[in-house]
């Protein structure tokens, strides 16, 4: 009976304690982040998400309650791969590839960047990171340098009928 007590109380605690090895790093709640929102597992991304990218999950779970059950079952297929991560202090990025696209030669590399926040590494997503922002050199961030302009035109489709402005 000690014995098997013994055993019970030493795999709890190594369970214990690998469990909160493995989910306090940037990496882990990348992908527990990902993982959720791509699975509509809302509440499992908010678990490491900052409290304004909660709320940016709340609106996303308005939108996603009005999406065809088919589309939410196609897209617990979806697999994500944490392609790099790199952790400078209190902040990290992790770059990341998900299995979305059969038909892509390279899968596109996005960014997603995390906070410490006591002791606990937060997502911080933004609207702008849905766009690749660190991938676009003409989307910037305005709060990072107050000088720069963003293009804000929006070209017509390519298959839009050409419009003559000329008689205007």
């Amino acid at each position: 009976m000690k014995k098997v007590l013994f055993a019970l109380t030493t795999t709890l605690i190594l369970a214990i304690g690998l469990t909160s090895c493995s989910t306090n790093s940037p990496k882990a709640s990348a992908e527990k982040f990902l993982t959720g929102l791509l699975h509509y597992d809302y509440d499992a991304a908010k678990s490491v998400s900052t409290e304004d990218t909660k709320k940016m999950i709340d609106l996303m779970a308005q939108f996603s309650a009005m999406m065809p059950d088919s589309i939410k079952q196609a897209a617990k297929k979806v697999k994500v791969n944490i392609v790099d991560v790199k952790e400078e202090g209190d902040k990290a990025t992790v770059t990341y590839t998900t299995s979305d696209d059969p038909k892509a030669d390279k899968p596109e590399e996005k960014k997603l960047n995390l906070i410490k926040k006591d002791n606990k590494w937060l997502v911080q997503y933004s609207k702008m990171d849905g766009m690749n922002e660190g991938d676009n050199p003409e989307i910037t961030n305005p709060s990072a340098d107050s000088t720069a302009t963003t293009d804000t035109t929006i070209a017509p489709p390519a298959d839009a009928p050409a419009v003559d402005t000329s008689k205007h």
